[in-house]
């Protein structure tokens, strides 16, 4: 029976020793809803005053450990560690098992810390909802986020129900409720191609790429590459979610770099080698660090041209030893893939606003990139130059003619029609 004739199945998950009050609230809006409440407690210590579905010593016993065993690992870090090993391996199970339509977890820091594992091993089109005393922190790192999570701050509501608390919480149970029975799972009629790219304004080459691509069989997923629009193209591609991969603007390397919070990770540029997924790469936009518009910019980079996005981001150009360390970086990470790659460079200039008039135009500093670039591509890699923009249709073309050649040895799957 499909999700959409049954009530969907909505995991409940947090310490019920602690919370009982909270978690029975949200199993009862959960009810309301029009969802069935699936109770999975994660308490150490204690015990919840109801009979959860999945008790603490099942969680244990997905992590292959006793209570007694978790509670003598150490410390609260280590017992809340294991315990998110288990809740993560049981969601898991359960999700394999048909047996889950949604999730949601609430907690302060330590169940979020939970949560986030448990979000991350449910696949994109799950709903996976955390009400968190901590929701959308700095704390959060952001290459735990799943791609599709969903947050909501838990606000006054750390120790019992209260009406601020009641009015979070049911909004959040109705969110997963109504996600898990309108949201639309993506399927695999036609192959997806994933593609990187940082707004029109930057980078045009998708305004291109997207409908010749449509045009041939295949899906397009564009993902704005500003922190977490890597991170859930870095996690889609751990998943083997793509056919293939346009991966032409790997900026957030250069942000990660430089210690920009518009980051997505240190793995960034390294899931869709690792799952053997074959890539077309293109250094889009990687003279620039993308910053919080709102701070000075920090010491290492005040004086750089700079160029004002909105109110929120901003970008400021590295220098050219900057470059070349970015240049070696891209190298190392390509040479890593296991499955074809292709490295193409755009001579012509690698983002909008680095062309003559325009406010980051710094030719010596590109041909610096250039040069070290040429020298960073691993042989192992098809390597390929053009002289145009990489906004320039030639550019589009040069890729395309990769993707072709690549369908016709079955590299990549044919697309359907």
């Amino acid at each position: 029976m499909s999700a959409s004739v049954r009530p969907p199945n909505i995991l409940v998950i947090g310490t019920g020793d602690t919370k009982s009050d909270e978690l029975l609230f949200m199993a009862e809006i959960i009810g309301k809803a029009g969802g069935l409440p699936v109770m999975i407690d994660v308490s150490v210590l204690g015990d919840p005053p109801y009979q959860p579905d999945y008790s603490k010593h099942d969680v244990a016993s997905a992590a292959a450990a006793t209570i007694q065993e978790i509670i003598d690992s150490g410390d609260e870090n280590t017992a809340m560690a294991l315990m998110a090993a288990g809740a993560s391996n049981l969601v898991h199970r359960l999700h394999d098992a048909g047996q889950v339509d949604g999730m949601i977890v609430l907690g302060g820091s330590m169940g979020t810390d939970l949560a986030l594992d448990a979000a991350a091993v449910l696949p994109l089109g799950v709903p996976k909802f955390i009400v968190s005393t901590i929701a959308y922190s700095h704390l959060v790192p952001p290459e735990r986020i799943a791609p599709d999570l969903m947050m909501i701050l838990w606000a006054g509501g750390l120790y019992g129900l209260n009406p601020i608390c009641r009015s979070v919480l049911s909004q959040a149970c109705g969110a997963v409720v109504g996600a898990a029975k309108v949201g639309i799972k993506p399927d695999n009629e036609r192959p997806l191609i994933g593609m990187t790219s940082l707004g029109s304004s930057c980078l045009k080459y998708m305004k291109y790429l997207k409908p010749a691509l449509e045009k041939r069989g295949y899906d397009v997923a564009v993902f704005h590459a500003t922190g977490m629009g890597g991170r859930a193209y870095e996690a889609i591609a751990a998943q083997k979610g793509f056919a293939a991969v346009f991966d032409l603007c790997i900026q957030e390397v250069t942000n990660h770099h430089h210690g920009s919070v518009v980051t997505s990770g240190p793995d960034r540029m390294e899931n869709a080698g690792r799952a053997g997924i074959p890539q077309i790469v293109a250094p889009g936009a990687v003279d620039m660090v993308d910053l919080q518009a709102w701070q000075a910019l920090p010491p290492g980079l005040a004086g750089r041209p700079y160029h004002a996005h909105n109110r929120l981001l901003g970008s400021v150009t590295i220098s050219p030893d900057g470059r070349r360390d970015v240049a070696r970086i891209i190298g190392r990470r390509l040479e890593a893939a296991s499955a074809p790659v292709a490295f193409i460079l755009p001579t012509g200039g690698i983002q909008e606003w680095d062309q003559s008039g325009e406010p980051l135009h710094d030719p010596d500093a590109l041909d610096v990139f250039l040069d070290e670039m040429r020298r960073a591509v691993p042989p192992a890699v098809q390597y390929e130059e053009t002289e145009a923009h990489i906004n320039a249709p030639e550019f589009a073309d040069r890729a395309l003619a990769v993707f072709d050649k690549w369908v016709a040895e079955g590299v990549v799957p044919r697309g359907k029609a």
